[in-house]
């Protein structure tokens, strides 16, 4: 893959892509379950919850068979911790600085979406990319969110572009869905929160071993 003419964005996905937030995500899953009295999860389960959005995390999370009025309580829960705590363990992946950088001095505009709550997305956004990034976009009430296509095509509307003009970065079987849902080619990066075998089973054909890769498959 190489740029075409008619790119001018990339939209990349955060969560597994951009950031490793897999620790921080399980210590707030941890802190709501056991603050409610249910068992907590390993890393690795709550590694396979992740991808659609904080509210199916912790539906996955507890037991099967917990009622509503708890379900939410540790949802609520969960929210308050998280955007308390969600930079204690995060971490840009590494070449990732670099990687906007590059993208943002050869012209290219770039966008955040992600199945994370707003509040979230804004204060690692404010922490990690507000120098060149110009949209993020979180779970939003008004925003259907990922594998919809709303989030992609909302931070496009934002920067006045379309979807042939863009280009979508993820981690997970969800981010090819949403790329495809946009009518945006998808590049699957293989440090993020799934393998090569599970990003291919689900129909990954541009695959990318390391931020610098992406680049090269973005600019050459």
């Amino acid at each position: 893959m190489m740029l075409k003419p008619t790119i001018k964005a990339v939209v990349f996905d955060l969560d597994g892509t951009l950031l490793d937030t897999l620790e921080d995500l399980a210590c707030a899953t941890n802190w709501a379950l056991h603050h409610n009295g249910l068992p907590e999860r390993t890393l690795t389960e709550v590694r396979q919850f992740v991808g659609n959005g904080v509210r199916r995390l912790i539906e996955q999370a507890v037991p099967a068979g917990t009622g509503n009025a708890l379900l939410e309580q540790t949802f609520a829960d969960f929210k308050t911790y998280y955007v308390a705590h969600c930079q204690e363990h995060t971490r840009l992946y590494d070449g990732i600085p670099e990687l906007l950088q590059g993208l943002k001095a050869r012209g290219l505009r770039l966008a955040i979406v992600s199945n994370k709550l707003q509040a979230g997305v804004d204060e690692l956004y404010d922490s990690y990319f507000s120098d060149c990034v110009e949209v993020a976009v979180g779970e939003r009430p008004e925003v259907q969110r990922k594998p919809a296509p709303d989030m992609v095509l909302t931070a496009l509307k934002e920067m006045g572009l379309h979807s042939e003009e863009a280009v979508y970065v993820g981690d997970s079987d969800v981010d090819l869905q949403t790329a495809a849902n946009s009518g945006l080619p998808c590049i699957s990066v293989l440090w993020g929160f799934r393998d090569r075998d599970f990003l291919v089973r689900h129909g990954a054909r541009i695959l990318a071993e390391t931020p610098a890769e992406v680049r090269t498959l973005l600019l050459g």
